[in-house]
């Protein structure tokens, strides 16, 4: 079996081959308008002669408009069209993102990066809805490692050149290569959007819940605060006052999630119909998505302290150890997905997170025995498990409901991506920091280290942990019985061109 092999079937109509250029590009774009803050931040501070904490807006913001608004974005596009809202979602964070290039002052940053945020939560929360209004349940699994591998491409550019940009050019370079990428994904996706036929989801007649939004957004925001050090003293969650900001924070959450969910209740439209809850299938499929981008977050925020803080090394080198994870998506979400699509095993997911796990142990036991160098090969099982499990989890929680309620799908999914990754950052950093005594600060590099692997040891026991939970809730997870049957293949095309890209 070959990529193109599994991937012919996907492009037999021209409607097909015109969606998945359109995510496919989406998701490079928005892959990297994520990526050059975070190695840019420290140079964006030094250029607006500011400290990290208020340069940190820049990441913290985006990242709110992106986790608050994607619900939203998606039901919207259940009322006015997924590709509409998708194309507009497109240009907002080309604009924003190019615009950021031109600024003057670091509110100006903040304020185009929010813009950028918005547009990425329009993209995100419709991009799943117009996948599988286009493509059968047993193609989904390939169809979504397509947008997949083109956000890992997205990666990987911006690890070859962002780097090189900051270092040799400027930061506004980095934000002035979204225009012509952005330029790009815009004329990729005019064609999706022209074969539309002002197709809307089957359930969307009535006006869309504002107010429902409204709550949602700001329970949205209170999460991503939440996970920030927006209080006085140290960087830390569990100092004095880190506790009277993130405890008060954390609960205000809950609450307002609650009373989002009861006004929910009582409206005849709701922006989330909580009877969905009531199908099995799809609260497992995202709880387990919960776990899953749990675990990828701790990645993120667990490797490069590590190798910096543990490994005395620069932070060049958190690129070699991350690396091999990309480079292997460049094909093996396509794998998984043929494999899915074929054979659609139940213990495949379930798999998939326990070697997750399993990497994570052994790193965790390894680290302070083995030199650097190693790193990267012990990374592979976790490497292997993210890229597989990725498209085959995407594909089983959009089979999860029928097709016409494939936006509220599509929302909740990229919605427990979101609060996946705030509380897996928040988390492994506040567990990490149990093993650092309070006075880290005052000891040499050289005597810290072994507090910091000792800290990873115990963070990365965390994450195995809520790695198996998810894939206990995976192998409990049973296949739904509702949903398309698989078409004939004569019929694809006609009956893509009738979803028309929407």
């Amino acid at each position: 079996m070959s990529v193109l092999s599994a991937l012919g079937p996907l492009v037999q109509s021209k409607s097909r081959k015109e969606t998945l250029l359109a995510l496919t590009a989406a998701y490079m774009l928005v892959q990297l308008s994520s990526l050059p803050v975070a190695i840019a931040l420290p140079t964006i501070a030094d250029a607006f002669d500011t400290g990290i904490d208020d340069a940190a807006w820049i990441v913290i913001i985006y990242l709110m408009m992106l986790g608050a608004f994607v619900m939203l974005g998606a039901r919207m596009g259940d009322r006015f069209g997924h590709a509409r809202v998708f194309f507009i979602g497109i240009f907002l964070s080309t604009v924003g993102s190019g615009l950021i290039a031109l600024s003057q002052e670091l509110w100006h940053i903040v304020v185009w990066r929010a813009v950028a945020g918005l547009g990425s939560a329009m993209v995100m929360g419709n991009a799943n809805a117009i996948l599988a209004a286009n493509f059968e349940p047993n193609e989904r699994g390939r169809a979504f490692a397509v947008p997949i591998i083109g956000a890992r491409f997205g990666t990987l550019i911006g690890l070859a050149f962002f780097g090189v940009l900051l270092q040799f050019v400027s930061w506004q370079m980095v934000f002035l290569t979204f225009v012509p990428l952005g330029v790009l994904s815009i004329v990729a996706c005019i064609p999706m959007v022209r074969s539309q036929v002002s197709v809307k989801s089957e359930r969307d007649n009535g006006p869309i819940d504002w107010f429902g939004g409204v709550l949602l957004v700001a329970a949205g925001v209170v999460l991503v605060l939440s996970g920030s050090h927006l209080h006085a003293g140290e960087e830390s969650y569990l100092s004095s006052d880190a506790l009277t900001y993130h405890l008060p924070m954390h609960f205000l959450f809950i609450l307002m999630l609650g009373v989002f969910f009861l006004v929910e209740r009582r409206v005849s439209n709701p922006i989330v119909d909580v009877r969905h809850f009531k199908e099995g299938p799809f609260s497992l499929s995202l709880a387990t998505n919960v776990t899953y981008h749990f675990s990828m977050l701790a990645t993120m925020t667990l490797v490069p302290i590590l190798v910096e803080e543990g490994f005395g090394m620069a932070p060049l080198f958190v690129t070699v150890v991350l690396l091999p994870s990309q480079a292997l998506g460049l094909f093996m979400p396509m794998v998984a997905g043929w494999v899915y699509d074929r054979y659609q095993p139940r213990l495949m997911r379930p798999i998939m997170m326990i070697m997750i796990a399993g990497g994570f142990l052994v790193l965790s036991f390894a680290a302070s025995r083995i030199p650097f160098w190693a790193l990267p090969l012990l990374m592979i099982p976790i490497s292997v498990g993210t890229n597989m499990f990725n498209p085959i989890n995407n594909a089983t929680v959009m089979n999860s409901l029928p097709l016409q309620h494939r936006g509220v799908a599509s929302g909740m999914m990229e919605t427990t991506r979101e609060m996946g990754h705030a509380l897996g950052a928040t988390t492994a950093a506040a567990v990490l920091a149990l093993a650092l005594p309070s006075g880290i600060a005052l000891l040499s590099d050289a005597s810290a280290r072994g507090f910091y692997i000792q800290g990873f040891q115990l963070s990365s026991l965390m994450v195995v942990f809520v790695l198996c939970f998810g894939a206990l809730l995976a192998f409990f997870h049973r296949a739904p019985t509702f949903g398309r049957p698989p078409a004939p293949r004569q019929q694809v095309e006609g009956a893509a061109s009738a979803a028309g890209g929407d």
